[in-house]
């Protein structure tokens, strides 16, 4: 992955990610690096494969909703950067497009690029934190 800052105020930075790279760990190593607290960004490109996931109410936990091992573009992925417990934590949710024109999204659990992801982050000017909500089991922003 290349990363350069394009904008100072607010930081604002272009990631191009390469073949092979994984999304979610490349960019929460730039985001560590970077010490970037409360984040969004948004890309597109291409991928290898993907798998995207969906929130059970019931088992108040992630699942794979999608696991898909060929070539898919990437028609939107979106997402933010926050602190749980002092760790950065990564929510993304993504729709990929295949061949044949169907789609699928979900929250993005893990993907590898091929050729290319081109991402646009934007780091907030005050850090965005998440707590553990009970009701739905899940850490979320909270003001």
């Amino acid at each position: 992955m290349k990363a350069k800052l394009i904008e100072e105020q607010p930081p604002t930075y272009v990631l191009i990610f390469e073949t092979g790279d994984e999304i979610v760990s490349d960019l929460k190593r730039f985001a560590k690096e970077h010490r970037l607290a409360g984040s969004s960004f948004k890309a597109i490109g291409a991928l290898s494969d993907a798998k995207v996931g969906w929130f059970n109410w019931e088992t108040k936990r992630y699942e794979t909703a999608a696991d898909i091992q060929e070539q898919i573009e990437v028609l939107s992925l979106i997402g933010d950067i926050a602190l749980k417990e002092g760790e950065l934590e990564i929510h993304a949710h993504m729709v990929v497009g295949k061949r044949d024109g169907t789609a699928h999204g979900g929250h993005l659990q893990e993907a590898h690029v091929r050729p290319t992801l081109e991402m646009i982050l934007t780091e907030s000017p005050e850090a965005l934190h998440k707590e553990h909500d009970r009701e739905s089991g899940l850490a979320l922003i909270r003001l």
